[in-house]
C-alpha cells in the first residue's frame, strides 16, 4: 500500500483494478491554515496506455499493483516488433510496435538496462534507461569554431529519431539522448 505523499515517479499502483505507473507528481500546498496538501498525479495505464490525472490528499492510500521488474536485453527488431531476452531466466518474448509506441524510437539491438514490467507471467510494459547512446547518421556539416553552447541543428539518428544537436557534431558521432524528453544530453 502506498500513501499519496510517498509516491515516486515509476511506482505502480492499482486504479480501478488495473496497474498504472506514476508519470508525474505535482504538489500543491494551500496557504490557508489547516488546509491539506494535494498531490496531483498523472498515471499511465500499463494495459491500455491511457493517461489519467487524479488528485489525492497526502494520507490517501493506494493499493500497490502485483508486478515485478525484470532486466531484459533487446535482441533484434523489424518494422513491426522487437524481440527481448529476459536476463534472469533467458526466456525470449516479443512485443508489437503498438504495445511499445512510446519506447519504440529508443530501442536498438543489444540495448541493455531495459526493465520489463511483468505481472502474472505477462509483460505489461518497458522501462528504458534514462539515456541511450545513438549514432548520428545525417546532419549538416560541422561548423569551424562551433562550440558546445552555440546554436543547434537537426540531426537524424541511427534509429530514425530527429533531435537538435550542437553545431560542432557531425555524421558518425555518438551522442546520448534523454528517453524521457527525446532531447540531446551529451556526446557519448
Amino acid at each position: 500500500m502506498f500513501r499519496a505523499s510517498e509516491l515516486k515517479k515509476g511506482d505502480v499502483v492499482k486504479i480501478d483494478g488495473e496497474p498504472n505507473v506514476v508519470e508525474t507528481i505535482t504538489v500543491q500546498t494551500p496557504s490557508a491554515r489547516g488546509a491539506a496538501t494535494f498531490y496531483k498525479i498523472r498515471f499511465r495505464s500499463l494495459q491500455t496506455k491511457r493517461k489519467t490525472d487524479q488528485a489525492f490528499r497526502g494520507d490517501d492510500v493506494l493499493p500497490e499493483a502485483d508486478f515485478t521488474r525484470r532486466p531484459v536485453q533487446v535482441l533484434f527488431g523489424d518494422g513491426a516488433s522487437f524481440a527481448f531476452m529476459d536476463l534472469e531466466d533467458y526466456s525470449q518474448f516479443s512485443l508489437a510496435r503498438d504495445d511499445i509506441e512510446a519506447e519504440w524510437p529508443y530501442l536498438a539491438e543489444g540495448l541493455e538496462g531495459v526493465l520489463a514490467l511483468m505481472s502474472e507471467g505477462r509483460v505489461l510494459g518497458l522501462e528504458l534507461p534514462t539515456t541511450v547512446a545513438l549514432t548520428i547518421t545525417e546532419t549538416r556539416p560541422s561548423m569551424k569554431g562551433g562550440s558546445v553552447t552555440a546554436r543547434t541543428k537537426p540531426a537524424t539518428l541511427s534509429n530514425g529519431l530527429v533531435v537538435q544537436v550542437p553545431e560542432f557534431l557531425s555524421n558518425g558521432d555518438a551522442i546520448r539522448v534523454d528517453t524521457r524528453t527525446g532531447s540531446y544530453v551529451s556526446k557519448a
